[in-house]
């Protein structure tokens, strides 16, 4: 026996659970499948060694890459998806980045839907995640339609300093846009504001839910609303079935506690995050479909993206006391600099560096370059920043499924010279901010290497398009070859820009929310 709903949902990140807010109020009976549990809330969500070092929210699955090595992919399964450990920075594309952008390695395609049908959705993402920030200091912001729906999250006194030492070097720091539930006063929460404004907000759960994640402001909000809205928890979904031409879903199959467990619906969206749906319609093929489902075009998989990112410790001589630090970025280099024709990338700001994280580096380098010095003091000595550049879809950049089940990820690194030329840029405008001992590459992120099991961001591997044998899904991102089969991650970006992903995520679910009202609820 089946149990059949208007619309199944997998997946309770930020392009599900988004997804599913907004169909709700249609009073549609609505499915949402979610392969973890709830995160448990534990004073270890705020344990640097816990989180970072251990990796203990990371799954424990084990991907290969070409050369058939092992390694963990940074993925997070609970309710709300990656986004439970995200560092809530929430970005627009540029408009140009829907155009075509010439790199020094290759071409960024053009989107087929550009920023201005776009943008309205942006405006209500903003507001639906609690976006802070300031208009009309990011000199790379693309046009909105009206202010941020919170003011910007103030800076600390030693990071209101390195602002104002940028901006006398001609650069253009602004207010980091972020997702977060609070209220201050003269650079304090106050009494009743969620967040407390704590060193462990980016890539930490959060204890307070005070981080604007999907759990907190879709999931659990939806699910208190809308009694027609179930959320299955601890559900993997395991395969689709298509009908005997493989033009429709008519099931799909799940594993729940052990169990398997089958469900119907007249549309299902997949939201499992770019890599994740492009297994699901790979581990589904059929005699319709034997390359995997929608996979006519043999695009399911390819042009994987995930920026190329480091994340820098600057050595300070002097201590740096912050601690709430992820409230500063700089995107003066986004589109190219004085010296270089081609676009760089962004810098940010990332969330302080503890002790913990540092001793579980692993690098003989620094421990040459300072022996003497404790840990506990380099993590109050340090400032700490995550740089991001684009990388270009390539079609050999893809994840793939073994006939014996083994998931291979590969992946070509691409676009590096812009993004060492970012660091660069960095360097030079700490020199300039004051007396610095190093500026020091980390390796450890969330207890994973970034260049490959560093998955945060990832992307592509379903592009959308108008022609079926160069994408797989079509402009409202259904599957050229399946009706009712529609995907709302990531997996749809034909390029991925050098800004966080999860604000476009959010913006696109609501549009192709819209249009499955339209076809739900005519």
């Amino acid at each position: 026996m089946s149990e059949r709903y208007d619309v199944i949902v997998i997946g309770s990140g930020p392009g599900g659970a988004s997804l599913a807010q907004r169909l709700a109020p249609t009073g549609k009976r609505i499915l949402i499948i979610e392969r973890g549990d709830y995160l448990p809330r534990s004073q270890k969500n705020w344990d640097s060694q816990t989180v970072f070092v251990d990796g203990a929210y990371q799954t424990k699955e084990t991907w290969y890459n070409r050369k058939g090595d092992r390694f963990q992919p940074g993925l997070h399964y609970f309710v709300g998806g990656n986004s439970k450990v995200y560092g809530a920075a929430l970005f627009r594309l540029r408009e140009r980045d829907f155009e075509t952008l010439v790199h020094k390695d290759g071409i960024s395609p053009e989107w087929p839907v550009k920023y201005d049908v776009f943008e309205p959705y942006y405006a209500e993402a903003e507001r639906l995640f609690h976006v802070h920030g300031k208009r009309g200091e990011d000199p790379n912001e693309p046009w909105s339609s009206g202010d941020f729906p919170h003011p910007p999250v103030s800076h600390e006194a030693r990071i209101a300093e390195l602002s104002a030492s940028f901006t006398r070097d001609g650069l253009h720091p602004f207010h980091l846009p972020l997702g977060i539930l609070l209220d201050e006063r003269d650079g304090k929460p106050t009494p009743t504001s969620t967040c407390i404004r704590c060193d462990a907000f980016d890539g930490y759960p959060c204890l307070l839910n005070g981080k604007a994640d999907a759990q907190v402001m879709c999931i659990d909000p939806t699910l208190a609303l809308h009694p027609n809205v179930t959320l299955l928890t601890n559900a993997y979904a395991e395969t689709l079935e298509t009908d005997a031409r493989g033009r429709s879903i008519t099931g799909v199959n799940v594993i729940r506690d052990g169990v398997r467990e089958r469900y119907e619906a007249d549309i299902v969206v997949s939201a499992c995050g770019a890599l994740s749906s492009a297994l699901l319609l790979l581990r589904s093929a059929n005699d319709a479909h034997p390359t995997g489902l929608a996979n006519g075009s043999d695009q399911v998989g390819r042009n994987y993206m995930r920026h190329n990112q480091s994340v820098l410790m600057a050595l300070l001589r002097e201590p740096n006391d912050t601690v709430f630090q992820k409230t500063l970025a700089v995107s003066d280099f986004y589109f190219g600099a004085d010296d270089w024709d081609y676009p760089l990338g962004l810098i940010q700001m990332c969330a302080t560096s503890h002790a913990d994280q540092i001793r579980g580096e692993s690098l003989p380098s620094w421990l040459s370059f300072l022996p003497e010095m404790p840990f506990e003091t380099m993590a109050r000595h340090s400032m700490d920043f995550w740089l991001s550049s684009e990388d270009l879809p390539r079609s050999e950049n893809r994840i793939t499924l073994a006939n014996d089940g083994r998931v291979f990820l590969d992946l070509e690194p691409n676009n590096m010279q812009a993004h060492h030329r970012l660091k660069k840029k960095l360097e030079a405008a700490m020199s300039k901010a004051g007396p610095n001992l190093a500026m020091l590459d980390r390796s450890l992120y969330l207890g994973k290497n970034i260049p490959l099991g560093g998955t945060a961001h990832q992307a592509g591997t379903l592009r959308f398009g108008t022609d079926p044998t160069q994408s797989v899904l079509d402009l409202n991102c259904k599957t050229h070859e399946i009706d009712n089969l529609y995907v709302t991650d990531a997996s749809f970006f034909p390029s991925i820009g050098a800004v966080n992903p999860t604000l476009t995520i959010i913006a696109n679910a609501l549009r192709v929310a819209d249009h499955i009202k339209q076809r739900i609820d005519p």
